[in-house]
This record gives C-alpha cells, sequence and structure tokens, in this order.
C-alpha cells in the first residue's frame, strides 16, 4: 500500500503542477504582464479569500473567470493596457 500512497502523491503533485500553469495561461489571455506573472499568481489567490466566505462552494471556469475580472478591478497593474 505505500507504493501506491506514494503514486498518489506524486500524481496529485503532477496534477497541482499543472492547475498552476493553467491558472497562469488564463491569467496570460486575461492580460497579465509576464513579468507580473508570479505577483498575479500571489494576488489570485489572495483575492479567492475576498470572493469565497464558504470553502464548499464549487468552483467552476464561471468563476474563475469572475475572481479574474475581479482582479483586474482590484489589481489592474498586473494588467496590460493594449
Amino acid at each position: 500500500m505505500d507504493k501506491r500512497l506514494k503514486s498518489l502523491e506524486v500524481e496529485v503533485e503532477e496534477l497541482t503542477i499543472h492547475l498552476a500553469d493553467m491558472l497562469e495561461a488564463a491569467l496570460h489571455f486575461a492580460g497579465v504582464k509576464d513579468e507580473l506573472m508570479e505577483d498575479a499568481v500571489k494576488s489570485y489567490i489572495e483575492v479567492l479569500d475576498d470572493f469565497f466566505d464558504n470553502d464548499d462552494e464549487e468552483m467552476g471556469y464561471k468563476e474563475i473567470v469572475k475572481v479574474i475580472e475581479y482582479l483586474k478591478v482590484k489589481k489592474p497593474l498586473l494588467f496590460s493596457t493594449k
């Protein structure tokens, strides 16, 4: 069972990395400047606490878009002005 647990831990870690990459891609297409991506990711995570009161709430793509739109208003300097 120890091998199975280790395998699951590796899988979770890989999925976590993939999700972080997906968040960066979403923020990129929302207009985040490349040099500010790390700050944008940190800000996104901080904004989640402001945006959601209940940890049990489900978060689909529409909620992610709302959080990014909220972040654009709260921290506009992270986003390019194309």
